[in-house]
């Protein structure tokens, strides 16, 4: 009887830790593209190579296309990943393209940066 109540309690710390380090992605999609948390429609740069692990917008670049950042705690997951900047910040990448929201977005559902110098284009699912 002491064995299962042991092995149980167990199984049971196991599936908690596996909850706990469960997260949602850093972005959804809605209307056919990405978007993040704050619901502003999320870029692609075609300069970026997929799944080189790094962003060449930055300075400049990355103040008009701002990164969606992540956090030191975040995980990578199936599609999802995680660059690291020049700056030595972090940077969500969807299937190996890292994400970047448009300055001139003013609302949820704005696209503005889709083709912009036909390099930028909306993050599709």
């Amino acid at each position: 009887m002491t064995k299962t109540l042991k092995l149980t309690a167990a199984a049971l710390l196991m599936a908690a830790a596996g909850l706990a380090a469960a997260q949602t992605a850093p972005a959804m999609a809605k209307d056919g593209a990405l978007v993040g948390a704050n619901d502003m429609t999320l870029y692609t740069f075609d300069k970026d190579a997929a799944g080189s692990g790094k962003s060449v917008c930055n300075g400049p670049c990355a103040t008009n296309w701002p990164p969606l950042m992540a956090r030191a705690e975040d995980k990578a997951s199936g599609d999802w990943s995680i660059i690291t900047r020049d700056d030595g910040s972090k940077q969500w990448a969807y299937k190996g393209k890292p994400l970047y929201f448009w300055v001139k977005d003013a609302k949820p559902g704005d696209r503005s940066g889709d083709g912009i110098n036909q390099v930028w284009h909306t993050a599709k699912p």
